[in-house]
């Protein structure tokens, strides 16, 4: 018993030993980590000081040239309306601001260009967040995912009323139910708020999206939103009441059709564009512009017609309100928003055609001086 109560005793201060030996350890491991830590806190923090000062000198920078180019480019139409500049002179200098533009905004300096306001919708969504990519992979990355959503939405745009009026005729027995309808506007609600929140954040990132393309999506959203409270009900005169909704759903897979088109051959037209410096890579198809006269000769018809067919729908709907088939509020706030978007759509297309033409012809004649010279 004594000698195993002298062996406990004696290994007691060796297990002692080897605590405080492995604590001691154990304080320096932290306090080296301790110190790493610190160090590399104030590297980021003065790498990031360094960031910070260079952003700024080149953010100066990329405002005074923008600002010399406009310049420069007053100054160049000043001298061409007095005639004191030859016109192909002023063509050639025009060409290379035009370049030197395009590098500007369209390369990794844009990031420091001031950014486009934001606007009341994003911030009623996302707050007083900036949208804006400092990087311009990253906001390529923005524009190829408002693309792919456009391509994905089209096809379903043309696939679901299509799916909704076949229903109709085989099941339904010509009367649609209130849930599906309603389960379509649904998706048009949750559509139309997605593409005006990516072409927010597109212009806030450079693009050139015209201001009447996002207020048309504004009052898709409100029609949408609106036609959720209409209710549809299976009634003896259910043809009669529902004909507005039939050929809403006619219209919605024309505009289906007109968006495949427009996604896939105006895209290939903007590249062209791009590779030749007259567009911005966050530039994005929109509308009928960026067509060849081979295309326009197909697609403005569409437009055409699918505008017409529009502004039909809506005065068909204030015609039921009127008459008194169909008294609710919901028709004639549908009625006149459809009529709404139906002129703007043709007033923005013949401008844009106008445009187009305008600038055909002062490249024709450009090309026609140097002929006669």
């Amino acid at each position: 018993m004594e000698r195993v109560k002298e062996s406990e005793s004696e290994s007691e201060p060796a297990s002692s030993s080897s605590s405080s030996a492995a604590t001691g350890k154990l304080e320096e491991e932290v306090g080296r980590v301790m110190d790493q830590a610190r160090e590399l806190h104030e590297s980021g923090a003065s790498l990031l000081w360094k960031i910070s000062n260079e952003e700024q000198s080149l953010r100066q920078k990329a405002i005074s040239l923008e600002s010399s180019i406009r310049r420069v480019r007053s100054s160049i139409n000043s001298l061409i309306s007095k005639k004191l500049l030859d016109p192909k002179f002023a063509r050639k200098l025009e060409e290379d601001l035009q370049r030197a533009s395009s590098i500007l905004t369209d390369g990794e300096a844009a990031a420091f260009l001031p950014a486009e306001a934001q606007g009341r919708f994003l911030r009623m969504f996302l707050g007083p967040i900036n949208v804006r990519a400092s990087r311009k992979e990253v906001q390529l990355k923005v524009k190829e995912e408002y693309n792919s959503y456009r391509d994905r939405t089209a096809f379903l745009f043309l696939l679901f009323p299509l799916t909704l009026l076949i229903l109709k005729s085989w099941i339904w027995e010509g009367c649609l139910p209130a849930f599906p309808v309603q389960l379509y506007e649904a998706w048009l609600l949750f559509l139309y708020t997605g593409l005006a929140m990516r072409e927010n954040i597109l212009r806030a990132n450079g693009s050139d999206i015209r201001p009447w393309w996002i207020y048309h999506h504004y009052c898709a959203m409100l029609m949408a939103l609106v036609s959720l409270t209409w209710e549809i009900k299976r009634q003896p005169n259910c043809a009669q009441k529902q004909r507005g909704v039939e050929l809403f759903l006619q219209w919605a897979m024309m505009q289906g059709v007109a968006m495949l088109l427009q996604n896939r051959y105006q895209r290939q037209r903007l590249y062209t564009r791009i590779a030749l410096g007259k567009a911005n890579r966050m530039d994005v198809v929109w509308g009928e512009t960026s067509g060849v006269d081979g295309q326009l000769w197909v697609l403005c018809p569409i437009l055409f017609a699918m505008q017409g067919f529009e502004a039909y729908v809506g005065l068909l709907l204030l015609k039921t309100a009127f008459v008194g088939v169909v008294t609710e509020w919901q028709v004639i706030c549908c009625g006149i928003l459809l009529v709404l978007m139906a002129v703007g759509n043709f007033i923005n297309t013949i401008q844009t055609l106008v445009t187009k033409s305008r600038f055909k012809a002062k490249m024709k004649r450009s090309k026609s001086k140097p002929e006669l010279d």
